[in-house]
């Protein structure tokens, strides 16, 4: 017969256990579904959150020395390629520039002179050829005459010396004549020597003068601006940077284990916690870091101690964005992200390909105009100077 004491406890006891089988099934229910999550899905992912927003910083530098007298952007500005960010005092290249034009000018109506004189040598030369011919003549027609008896020996002696000296007056036409023509021989008046020298000094002024105007390299926004009027720059010092952020991409630091079934070119998925999980970022493996973040360290660890301790260390490997996404919704350098790579496709090229890029990272173009700029001024001053060229009158 059982006591009042067993038929309260075996309730408890049989509610307890459905209680904890319920549990355990729960979590074995659980487990099964990330067991067959990780089979189908899991294993073919990696991640990590150690992952941060980077781009290209791009320095602005002057090519030339020069005071600061206009400072044209500001932090956070956004400004377009080309945009005047800073400019600097141009009096001294104007000069500089001006004497070079006159330089020029001076150098191309010199050059029209020696042809002009070469011209006129190889005239004189056909000048002496006839004095001579006809010094010549006359020497027959005399020694005719004097073997008749109807001259004198002096007028022959004197007709023997006019030839005499027809002849070196010839020959030193035809040396001075070759000696002007090795000046001009195979040229004209653009391509002479001494126009392509001043030339080439005029170039340089007006590419002096041009540079006094410091331009954006690329379209982004103004970041680190360490410039102040009439401080003194020189060339390469850094002035201000622009931040192209159409361009940025993501570095994401996997652990080393992860990395073995990574490839370039796999598929990406990156969340920035800028946006939360509202905006999800779809990009791909672009390469992988050469070494670790500690090996590129300032101080990189030192091993070799009594104390070491293994820590595991992790790779940088970069992330390209898709452009259309970013434009949508823009990120800034610094910010954090969560990556995550399918690895499920390994049959590409090896983990570290050897593949040279076959095109430039970036380029810029806002500086080609004053090359051209200064082509043409080079050509109107010759043309302007040139013998064909439109008198100019005083009004």
């Amino acid at each position: 017969m059982n006591t009042p004491a067993d038929t309260t406890t075996s309730p408890r006891n049989g509610n307890r256990g459905r209680i904890i089988a319920g549990i355990i099934g729960v979590f074995a229910f659980v487990g099964l579904i990330y067991g067959i999550y990780w089979f189908f899905v899991g294993r073919f992912e990696e991640s990590t959150d150690d992952a941060y927003v980077n781009t290209n910083l791009v320095q602005v530098t002057p090519q030339t020395n020069g005071t600061v007298v206009t400072i044209g952007a500001d932090d956070t500005d956004f400004v377009k390629a080309g945009h005047v960010l800073v400019e600097l005092d141009r009096a001294d290249a104007k000069v500089a520039l001006e004497q070079a034009e006159a330089q020029l000018a001076k150098a191309v109506r010199s050059t029209r002179n020696l042809f002009d004189t070469a011209s006129q040598l190889k005239a004189s030369v056909e000048v002496r050829r006839a004095e001579l011919q006809r010094a010549e003549d006359d020497l027959k027609s005399r020694e005719r005459l004097g073997a008749s008896g109807a001259i004198s020996g002096e007028d022959l002696r004197h007709a023997r010396e006019t030839l005499i000296s027809a002849k070196a007056a010839l020959q030193a036409a035809e040396f001075q004549s070759t000696a002007t023509a090795a000046l001009v021989d195979r040229t004209d008046i653009s391509h002479h020597p001494d126009v392509l020298n001043a030339a080439a000094h005029l170039r340089d002024a007006y590419l002096t003068f041009g540079r006094t105007v410091v331009p954006a390299p690329v379209t982004g926004y103004v970041a680190r601006r360490n410039v102040q009027l009439g401080q003194r720059v020189s060339p390469g010092a850094v002035l201000m940077s622009v931040v192209p952020l159409d361009q940025v991409w993501v570095d994401a630091n996997f652990k080393e284990g992860q990395l073995a079934n990574m490839r370039a070119g796999q598929p990406a998925t990156v969340k920035s916690d800028l946006y939360g999980g509202s905006v999800t970022y779809h990009g791909k493996v672009q390469g992988f870091g050469a070494g670790t973040g500690g090996a590129f360290a300032l101080l990189p660890a030192q091993n070799a101690t009594g104390n070491w301790v293994k820590v595991v260390q992790r790779v940088p490997v970069r992330i390209a964005l898709d452009p259309t996404e970013l434009a949508a919704h823009p990120l800034q350098v610094g910010l954090s992200a969560t990556v995550e790579v399918n690895i499920t496709d390994k049959t590409g090229d090896s983990r570290l390909p050897e593949v040279t890029r076959s095109t430039p990272v970036g380029t810029t173009h806002v500086f080609d105009a004053l090359e051209t700029e200064a082509d043409a001024r080079v050509a109107a001053i010759i043309a302007a100077n040139s013998a064909d060229a439109p008198a100019k009158t005083t009004p």
